[in-house]
Parts: C-alpha cells; sequence; structure tokens
C-alpha cells in the first residue's frame, strides 16, 4: 500500500485521506504523475500511502475498497496532504479529522483539498481570506456557503501551501505543477509526454469552455444563449428580450433550439433554473424558499411542482445527492435525460408560447 523509496534530497512523501465515496479516477490521475517521476528520474522521488480517520477499507463511488491506515498510522512526517472527498464530503463532519488537519496545517505541510474536500478545508478553517476551487457542478453551493474565501471557477489554485483541485483531469495538471516547482519544469514535461498528456493545464484554466472558445459540437448561438441565461437564472427573462440580446429572431432562435438541443428554449431555461436549485439543494443550508427565488421561481407551489416532475423527488427530499439507501448515485434531469425522454417526446408536440411569455 506504501510506494517504498530510498532517501532524496528532493523526496516528497504524499498521504491521501480518502473519504467514503471519493472519486477513484481522481486518485489515479493524482498518482500516476508520481509513478511515472519515479520511473524516469534516478531514484525514487516520490512516496504515498493511503489513510483515513480511524483507519479500515473506504469504498470509491465506483465500488473499489482501498485499505487505509489511519491518519497517524506512519512515523514519517508527510510533505503534502491530499484530501479527497467526493459524494456527501459537503456534508461530510468527523471531530478528528477536523483536529488532524488544524495540527498538519500548524507544522506547515502543504495542504491539498480535491473536488468537493474543499467543503471540509473551509469548514475547518484552512481557506479563510484564501483562493479555492472547486468541480463546477457545486461551485455555486460553494461560494454561497462560504462567502469569506475567495471562490475561484478554474483547475486548481495554490495559495501559498494550500491548494485545491477541481477533481477529475485537473489532478494531473496539479501533480505536474507539483513537480516542476520541487523539481524542475524538463521532468514535468517529461512525465507529461510519458502519459500522452499533450497539453498541461495552468492554474487559472477555466474548468468549463469560455464563450470564444471554439466546439465544433455546440452551435454558436445555443452557446451564447447558454451563457447568458446561466448569469440570469434570477432573472424574469422574457423570449423578446433574449432574442433582442442575441440579435436573432424568435423564430430562427427556437428552430434552432429544435434542431440542436431538442427542445424549446422556454423548456431549456427552466431547466437550467431547477439544475441550479438542486445544486444549492444539495450543497448548501438554504432554506427551500430561499433556493426557489434564488432560482428565479416566483411561486412555491410552482417550483416544487417543477422540481418533483423533473427529478422525481420534492425539493425537500433532494437535499442529499446519493442518499445512504441507493446503491450506486444518479443525477437525472440533466440536458440529455430529458431531451431523450418518452415524457419530452410527447410534451414536443405543445403548443408554443406567447411571444412575450416569461421563460421561467
Amino acid at each position: 500500500m506504501t510506494n517504498s523509496s530510498s532517501d532524496h534530497p528532493k523526496s516528497e512523501r504524499f498521504q491521501f485521506v480518502l473519504l467514503p465515496r471519493f472519486n477513484m479516477s481522481t486518485l489515479a490521475t493524482m498518482i500516476e504523475p508520481l509513478r511515472i517521476a519515479n520511473y524516469i528520474a534516478p531514484s525514487h522521488i516520490y512516496t504515498w500511502h493511503f489513510t483515513t480517520p480511524s483507519g479500515g477499507t473506504v469504498q470509491a463511488s465506483n465500488g473499489i475498497p482501498i485499505d487505509c491506515e489511519d491518519l497517524d498510522s506512519s512515523s514519517d512526517q508527510p510533505t503534502t496532504i491530499v484530501l479527497l472527498g467526493s459524494w456527501g464530503a459537503e456534508r461530510y463532519s468527523d471531530d478528528q479529522l477536523t483536529n488532524w488537519l488544524r495540527s498538519q496545517a500548524r507544522h506547515g505541510r502543504n495542504m491539498i483539498a480535491v473536488e468537493i474536500g474543499v467543503y471540509i478545508f473551509a469548514r475547518v478553517g484552512l481557506l479563510t481570506n484564501r483562493k479555492a476551487t472547486t468541480h463546477w457542478s457545486l461551485f455555486a453551493g460553494f461560494a454561497e456557503t462560504f462567502p469569506q474565501t475567495h471562490a475561484i471557477e478554474q483547475m486548481f489554485t495554490i495559495d501559498g501551501n494550500i491548494m485545491t483541485c477541481a477533481g477529475g483531469l485537473a489532478g494531473i495538471d496539479l501533480m505536474l505543477q507539483r513537480i516542476s516547482e520541487t523539481h524542475d519544469d524538463d521532468l514535468a514535461n517529461e512525465v507529461a509526454r510519458q502519459m500522452l498528456h499533450h497539453f498541461r493545464g495552468q492554474e487559472s484554466m477555466p474548468q468549463r469552455p469560455s464563450k470564444n472558445t471554439a466546439a465544433i459540437d455546440i452551435h454558436p448561438v445555443i452557446k451564447k444563449v447558454t451563457q447568458y441565461l446561466e448569469e440570469r437564472i434570477e432573472d424574469d427573462v422574457t423570449i423578446p428580450e433574449l432574442c433582442a440580446h442575441i440579435g436573432i429572431p424568435q423564430r430562427k432562435m427556437e428552430r434552432l433550439f429544435n434542431r440542436y438541443v431538442g427542445c424549446t428554449i422556454v423548456q431549456f431555461y427552466r431547466l437550467l433554473r431547477l439544475q441550479y436549485a438542486r445544486t444549492l439543494l444539495v450543497s448548501t443550508n438554504m432554506d427551500i424558499r430561499e433556493i426557489s427565488v434564488a432560482s428565479g421561481f416566483n411561486s412555491m407551489s410552482y417550483f416544487s411542482h417543477c422540481f418533483s416532475k423533473t427529478f422525481g423527488r420534492k425539493p425537500s427530499l433532494y437535499r442529499l445527492a446519493w442518499p445512504e439507501e441507493e446503491n450506486v448515485p444518479s443525477w437525472p434531469g440533466t440536458i440529455y435525460d430529458f431531451t431523450h425522454s418518452e415524457r419530452f417526446r410527447k410534451d414536443k408536440m405543445a403548443k408554443k408560447p406567447a411571444a412575450g411569455k416569461n421563460l421561467g
């Protein structure tokens, strides 16, 4: 379980702290650059081991179990702590972990929080007045919950010895950056070549393509409309207002959405609002009325009706993205799910809204 190595003046010891339902792919992306660096360098320069509060087996979200030691099991002190938390980490609480993280920070360890693990860093106080990021799907909830943290939606952040990572493939780029800083850029580039990782993402690289990024699978008008609506979730945007801003006739707008998205602009915007509401339910302690208003719904009853119809659960029953009684996670209500459902195919023939009707 521990990668043994000989002593080296630049050696770095990583302690991975795994929480239940952590993301296995993210763990792999963070370990592989270290393994390949050991393969390339004259001697092993990185070691790592897996821990969890109180020790024992931790199961990843894909069902793979990892045997872990307890937090203080090793006599060799780590140089870098990496906390991996995914499903449920936004509400995870453990006094032992909290005290241990604070102790490690006081001793000047390098500290990395990955994906939803940043919630734990923020609650412990490690991100106060520091920049931090998390996966874009929960970013709005994180920024709302921790206003004292300078939340930035990007691949990873480095603020002194405190680092955060959005997860996924961003783990590769953060670890390549660490290799570059602790050794040299040549080694980091060679590791990237060995991994066939041809483009090294930088810290400030956005998680989602910007409006100016070329994407052959997204019509430019659809992309522009999506960004405009996402930035105005709480507003009452009408179809004429939207068309005037984008600069195309309403008939053309409707044709584009039916052709490239498979639904009307009204249905699309409503779904964007509902997805935003679901994120706030999962990742904040806002009450349902506040979430309804923040998501652009002025009527609580209408919000509850739309939410239940789309996600199969009342808002009050959606505080956990992955309930304990469910064996595997699911995320209903995506654009794909909506436009490929039998219900949508039946609804598609419904009458289009009047010209001045609000999108909500």
